[in-house]
């Protein structure tokens, strides 16, 4: 391998991800102004045509603005990798902090700045989204005040969690030999295991305030459904997501006996009992068939590719004099490697995405055929409308758009087959 066949392999990945997603987005954005101005025949009994332009124009607004996003992601991405980003910041640190603090010192340094700088590039354009975008049409509720401090709360815990994590594989790629990827792929799925427990009850309260659900009526409706499944959690909340948005949701999160059922008070506020019930239903779908822990293996699978891979290229000095970094002489490469290879991954994922999508799309028809089975398909579908009018999600996405990102099937395509489960 040399230097010269990684950069080239690299920029073609860079520039055909960047050309494919410029190409979806458009085709995406032409499709949905071109059928902006009819409501589609399966919704114009239900859909307003003032709310299906208002779903229009935000689908639009966010397709500008993510053109904008993903060429100023290019451009970091390039200016880290092959401009020489990366190494200027590696440089700095060896003088500054290596030989003064050692090798550990410098490797967590080189990370935090990395994470430091690189959330600075992306905070305008996490605010404009915040503050133009979503505050036009009506979604935004959070204030500046609130944004600093949720800004302050991420990167404490990121700290706190992320720093002994770093610090842990950079141990181990120093130590545990040849083989460290597989200690570190055996840390990382005890890591992601415990945050599970941890989230719900000393992370996620630190954010927003979870109260137990005041409604009896509705919770013997729900501790009902969930009985007939067969299913057990910990406590049934209601989530103030009001405060910064006014998107709604439910989920369920935990693991073991942690697990809780939360609702977002705006969900709460927008559907009747039976169609809480029944979207409770569908994501209790997704339990009945496993899906949580399919793509949990899924994710730990790839992450040990992943991690093999790496263990492999932080061995060639090609892999970084051929993304633009000069390796360390003097100092260990792990933080670096870690770097060079979180920068290089998503170009070349990006072409596995459509893949992953169409799992999730897949698994999503499942949890709703669940549904019709343990409440009403009819109220699910009602539901699902109300919420794809409160979300302003377009009816009428770009085919080719959808098989490359929905997670989630599109609406026309969900109600069709809630349609044939309730016949």
């Amino acid at each position: 391998m040399q230097s010269s066949t990684v950069t080239l392999v690299f920029a073609a990945a860079v520039l055909l991800s960047l050309a494919a997603k410029f190409w979806l987005a458009t085709r995406q954005m032409r499709h949905v102004a071109a059928h902006s101005h009819q409501v589609p025949s399966a919704f114009a009994g239900t859909v307003t045509l003032q709310a299906h332009r208002r779903a229009a124009q935000y689908t639009l607004a966010k397709g500008r603005f993510g053109l904008l996003a993903t060429a100023f992601g290019t451009l970091v991405l390039l200016g880290w990798t092959l401009l020489g980003g990366l190494d200027l910041l590696n440089q700095a640190l060896l003088d500054s902090v290596q030989a003064r603090f050692g090798n550990m010192a410098y490797q967590l340094a080189l990370l935090v700045a990395f994470a430091l700088i690189g959330s600075l590039l992306e905070l305008p354009l996490e605010l404009y989204s915040t503050f133009r975008i979503e505050q036009r049409f009506g979604f935004n509720r959070i204030t500046p005040k609130l944004f600093a401090i949720d800004l302050l709360k991420n990167t404490v815990v990121g700290a706190l969690i992320g720093l002994p994590l770093a610090a842990l594989v950079l141990w181990l790629m120093g130590a545990a030999g040849s083989l460290w990827w597989l200690w570190a792929w055996g840390a990382w799925m005890a890591f992601n295991l415990v945050l599970l427990v941890l989230y719900p009850t000393v992370i996620a309260p630190w954010f927003n305030k979870f109260e137990p659900l005041a409604d009896a009526a509705l919770a013997e409706r729900v501790q009902s459904l969930m009985r007939r499944c067969g299913f057990a959690a910990k406590g049934l909340f209601v989530m103030d997501g009001s405060r910064r948005s006014a998107h709604a949701n439910a989920y369920f999160t935990g693991l073991g006996a942690s697990k809780r059922v939360v609702f977002f008070d705006t969900l709460l506020q927008r559907l009747s009992p039976s169609e809480v019930e029944a979207v409770l239903a569908h994501e209790l779908g997704h339990f009945s068939h496993r899906h949580v822990l399919k793509r949990m293996v899924g994710i730990f699978g790839f992450s040990l590719l992943a991690l093999a891979l790496l263990g492999w290229l932080s061995t060639q000095a090609p892999f970084y004099a051929g993304l633009g970094v000069a390796p360390n002489l003097e100092a260990p490469n792990d933080a670096l490697a870690l770097l060079l290879f979180m920068l290089a991954l998503p170009p070349f994922a990006f072409f596995v995405s459509p893949l992953m999508a169409h799992f999730s799309r897949r698994h999503e028809f499942e949890a709703d055929a669940y549904a019709c089975a343990q409440a009403s398909g009819q109220d699910l579908a009602n539901a699902l409308l109300k919420l794809h009018e409160d979300n302003a999600s377009t009816l009428t996405p770009d085919p080719v758009y959808v098989r490359f990102y929905y997670s989630h099937p599109p609406a026309s395509e969900r109600l069709a087959a809630l349609a044939l489960q309730t016949r």
